[in-house]
């Protein structure tokens, strides 16, 4: 590449920050009646990915689910710790807070 070429589009790798399983507990927060359809149709991956990351988020104890009538409330256990051992002293609860409410996170440094 020479300089002052941009990456072809091909060459430039697409990625976020967060994952696909932290996107999918941001969606339960924010409506814990959500569909996986709709959690899909958001995240932007498919209906059977939804159900296995939700399926973890379960089995890891960061989401509870309960059934009432033909539908599944979730609710994100926000004391939950993360697990990589770099943010484990961090809970769930912190980032949701933070991706919510983004100015009360702001330091000195950041104004």
């Amino acid at each position: 590449m020479t300089e002052g070429s941009t990456p072809s589009r091909s060459r430039r790798r697409e990625w976020t920050f967060l994952s696909n399983h932290a996107h999918v507990l941001v969606c339960i927060d924010r409506d814990p009646t959500i569909r996986t359809r709709d959690i899909a149709t958001s995240v932007g991956i498919t209906e059977r990915a939804t159900q296995a990351i939700v399926t973890d988020l379960v089995e890891a104890g960061y989401v509870t689910r309960t059934r009432e009538g033909r539908r599944n409330v979730y609710a994100v256990v926000a004391d939950a710790p993360f697990r990589h051992p770099i943010e484990a002293n961090h809970a769930v609860g912190d980032l949701l807070s933070m991706l919510d409410h983004p100015s009360s996170f702001r330091t000195s440094s950041n104004t």
